[in-house]
This record gives structure tokens, C-alpha cells and sequence, in this order.
């Protein structure tokens, strides 16, 4: 019987989970990482491409996986971002 998918090499399916926030998210916590207390981030809004939502989410997926605690605020124009505590 003909086989319904194309195969290749397992040794060359890529491994991990590279999502399409990944860029913004690693640039997020490489900001808070360099943070001083008290200080926060200010993203605009218009640098992510898409949505607020959706970025939020992924940055607390990874803040949650990392244990870190970080806290978000909005406005019309900008994304907050810091670290608490």
C-alpha cells in the first residue's frame, strides 16, 4: 500500500519547541534579567506584530516554566513589563 506522508531521517526532525513569540519573549527576558528593581519595561505596542494577547501569554508561559515572577500592565500605546518582588 503507498504510504500517505513523505518520511525522512529521524536523526534530522528538529527537536524542541521554537514558537512564534519565541523572538519578542527571549528579548523580554534578557531585558528583565538586566533590570534594576524598581524599573520596568516599555514595549510599544505597535512592536507586537501579533497582539498583545497572544505575546502576554507566551511571556507568562515562559516566566511560569523559568520561575520567575514577573508582572504585566497595558495601556493604550504600551506593554509593561517587570520583575516583582
Amino acid at each position: 500500500m503507498p504510504m500517505n506522508f513523505g518520511t525522512m531521517s529521524q536523526g534530522d526532525v528538529p527537536q524542541g519547541r521554537n514558537g512564534k513569540h519565541k523572538a519578542i519573549v527571549t528579548r523580554l527576558l534578557s531585558d528583565l534579567d538586566q533590570l534594576p528593581k524598581g524599573i520596568a519595561l516599555k514595549i510599544p505596542l505597535s512592536e507586537l506584530a501579533d497582539g498583545i494577547e497572544n505575546v502576554r501569554s507566551a511571556l507568562n508561559r515562559a516566566t511560569r516554566k523559568g520561575d520567575r515572577n514577573v508582572a504585566t500592565a497595558t495601556d493604550a500605546a504600551f506593554l509593561y513589563v517587570w520583575n516583582k518582588g
